[in-house]
């Protein structure tokens, strides 16, 4: 929407300008046909940026799902790409109208030509903002960073750093009925909290959601339940926004998956890069220690009485691990590397993590250190040595 948006508005505001400017009688005064044809060149030359955008954005693409991750959609999803298009395409329609406008006079003021340079200027250093943009989008260490960071605003968000309430929580009102999905497969995305607290409220209702944004719901899948005051069907699932692919926009675990499956790859007889799924574990590890001395969310949202009325379900421990670790400690079994770098990392974590982490690290820990020893003897008989020293 804000993508289709920016195009009308610039184009509107490239109408706007080019019926306004040609007005201006500001001397000193040049030949009209000799802007004209300024003018078409010049529009004809941004309307061409189109598809250089376009190109950037197909290459680009192509080449972050086949190297990172098909899921990975950053660079397809920056504001830069729509953004760039929606000024080319008001450039464009500024010089066409400009030079209609212009029709059969004698003569125009110099101010129109140059704005028009000035609008393709800007044009071209907008151009290399985004080329420059595409080309940080296929290296590694930019592309890692920008899903750590991606995670870390979701994770903060969800999980304060102030301690958690310490009064047990209040009793929930009995089930009155469940919300169940009816449509047909589709990705939750996010959910708009505003209404559904509004419609809460009104009801007397609190809604306790069963699916944690990015889980794909199926017809029949319960999305909420329903607790106290009848709210309504309806009312929740307007508060549902699904699409074909998860999004950064509320999902908490899409980093972690995002970074699982660019180590994965890396670990994969084809690429066989160990020293890559090093550095996932890396950022792993940046996005997991600071929730280690955290405590674990209760998803309790209020209204504006203060009263609970929509409980969310946020992830634990147990979901972290399986989106990030599971899947790499699988693979890792023959990079002694990547296993020694998982398992310092979860040496770490597990001094710091709340009690119910704990277990879920240690767990992870014997695993990594049962692999080592199994496959690599030497090496962990020299950490053992080590750890212990």
């Amino acid at each position: 929407m804000r993508a289709g948006l920016s195009q009308l508005v610039l184009a509107a505001a490239g109408v706007a300008a080019g019926v306004l400017v040609p007005q201006i009688t500001v001397h000193p005064l040049v030949s009209s046909g000799r802007i004209v044809d300024l003018l078409f060149g010049a529009g004809v030359t941004v309307i061409s940026l189109v598809t250089v955008i376009y190109s950037l954005l197909f290459l680009v693409v192509q080449w972050v799902a086949g190297n990172f991750s098909p899921r990975l959609a950053l660079f397809r999803d920056d504001p830069i790409v729509w953004r760039a298009f929606a000024y080319a395409v008001g450039v464009f329609v500024f010089c066409l109208t400009a030079a209609f406008a212009i029709g059969n006079r004698q003569q125009v003021s110099f101010v129109v030509p140059v704005v028009a340079l000035v609008l393709v200027l800007a044009s071209l250093l907008l151009m290399r903002t985004l080329q420059t943009r595409a080309l940080v989008s296929v290296l590694l260490a930019p592309t890692l960073a920008a899903v750590s960071d991606r995670g870390r605003e979701i994770l903060d968000g969800l999980y304060p750093r102030v301690p958690a309430r310490s009064a047990p929580p209040a009793a929930l009102p009995p089930v009155r009925h469940t919300v169940t999905w009816r449509e047909q497969p589709a990705v939750l995305q996010q959910l708009h909290l505003d209404p559904l607290l509004a419609a809460a409220r009104s009801a007397g209702s609190v809604v306790v959601f069963r699916q944690s944004v990015g889980v794909t719901l199926v017809a029949g899948m319960p999305v909420a339940d329903i607790r106290g005051g009848d709210l309504d069907q309806p009312a929740v699932l307007a508060a549902v926004v699904t699409g074909q692919e998860r999004s950064f926009a509320q999902d908490p675990l899409l980093a972690f998956r995002l970074l699982s499956d660019i180590g994965l790859r890396a670990l994969s007889p084809a690429v066989n890069d160990p020293a890559t799924a090093a550095q996932v574990v890396d950022c792993l590890e940046g996005l997991l220690s600071p929730l280690a001395g955290r405590d674990a969310p209760t998803g309790e949202v209020a209204d504006r009485d203060g009263n609970i009325r929509v409980i969310l379900d946020l992830p634990d421990w147990a979901d972290f691990a399986r989106s990030c670790l599971d899947d790499l400690l699988a693979a890792a079994g023959g990079s002694p590397l990547v296993l020694r770098r998982i398992r310092v990392m979860l040496l770490r974590l597990g001094e710091a993590a709340p009690g119910a982490g704990q277990d879920i690290l240690a767990g992870r820990l014997r695993w990594a250190e049962d692999t080592l020893a199994r496959n690599f003897p030497v090496i962990w008989a020299e950490d053992r040595l080590t750890h212990h020293g």
